[in-house]
């Protein structure tokens, strides 16, 4: 089959689409013929070199975690899930013609493939992330970087919860989160004054996923450093506050969740572009200088 993958760490020019060996679905999994696969930060930060001191990759290694397609190989053990039916989920080596889940959610029949494709991670990290924050019905949240993919879903899975957001974004984003459900206000300085403003009443939980030192300032929005959490800056813990690096227990209860929302109207995913298997690496390049508004996604015919 056709794979996207890499033999050396480095920038895009490194992303080869090569022929490798079909995997096959283990006990537990199931594998799909890909129909469309998301791009994530992880992606392009691991062929970098970002985390190798931490997680070494063995080279050659294909890119991607999550992918929508249908069902053609079932493993041992697993039930709910027949041969030639649709589904979206996470997995390794999804950016290909076929790729194994460990974790995956039937996806609605009008979903489209790219967004279904472009899903699983992100509902992951929001819903693990509202989850580890407490996040319920009559709260106020603050989410920095709003407009992207994670950011986007936990808008709208908070909303779902019952909570009021307000978003960190660029002023020209501002109408897609007001479309979100959220209460939009541009990041930089003075922030803590522009959220006072919106919320009078307080705020009770910040999701930073952004960076750039702003978990201090977020601690002291909150007043409570165990109800920040940042997705991006190591050093979160050493003022208290929150980091989550690992995946939650049981993604699929949050795909299906996912799933039902998007049936019922109450959740959507903004593709902002897809791209051809070929052109991997120019969305790689595209989705590192992170100004995506919800996600790229690579097509695979």
């Amino acid at each position: 089959m056709k794979a996207v993958q890499f033999s050396e760490y480095g920038g895009p020019e490194v992303l080869k689409v090569e022929e490798v060996d079909e995997p096959h679905a283990g006990p537990g999994q199931v594998r799909i013929a890909v129909r469309a696969a998301g791009v994530n930060p992880a992606d392009w930060k691991r062929r970098d070199g970002f985390f190798r001191e931490i997680m070494p990759l063995d080279f050659p290694y294909v890119v991607g975690f999550e992918a929508a397609g249908v069902v053609d190989e079932i493993g041992e053990g697993v039930s709910g899930v027949s041969i030639g039916e649709a589904i979206f989920g996470l997995g390794a080596r999804t950016t290909a013609e076929y790729a194994v889940l460990t974790s995956w959610a039937h996806k609605p029949d009008d979903m489209p493939f790219e967004m279904a494709g472009g899903l699983p991670v992100v509902v992951e990290t929001a819903t693990r992330s509202l989850d580890l924050l407490g996040v319920k019905s009559g709260e106020t949240v603050l989410v920095t970087g709003a407009a992207g993919g994670v950011g986007s879903t936990a808008i709208q899975f908070a909303r779902s919860r019952g909570a009021t957001v307000i978003g960190t974004a660029s002023e020209p984003k501002h109408d897609y989160l007001r479309e979100l459900g959220a209460i939009p206000t541009t990041y930089g300085s003075g922030l803590a004054d522009r959220v006072k403003a919106l919320a009078p009443q307080g705020v009770d939980a910040a999701l930073d996923l952004i960076g750039s030192g702003l978990v201090s300032e977020l601690i002291d929005i909150v007043g409570n450093p165990a109800r920040v959490l940042s997705l991006v800056d190591f050093s979160a813990p050493e003022h208290g506050a929150l980091f989550s690096p690992t995946q939650q227990e049981h993604p699929e209860r949050a795909l299906a969740e996912a799933a039902r929302l998007y049936s019922e109207g109450a959740l959507r995913l903004q593709v902002e572009k897809t791209f051809p298997l070929a052109q991997t690496a120019e969305a790689q390049a595209l989705s590192a200088e992170e100004h995506v508004t919800g996600k790229l996604v690579i097509s695979v015919p």
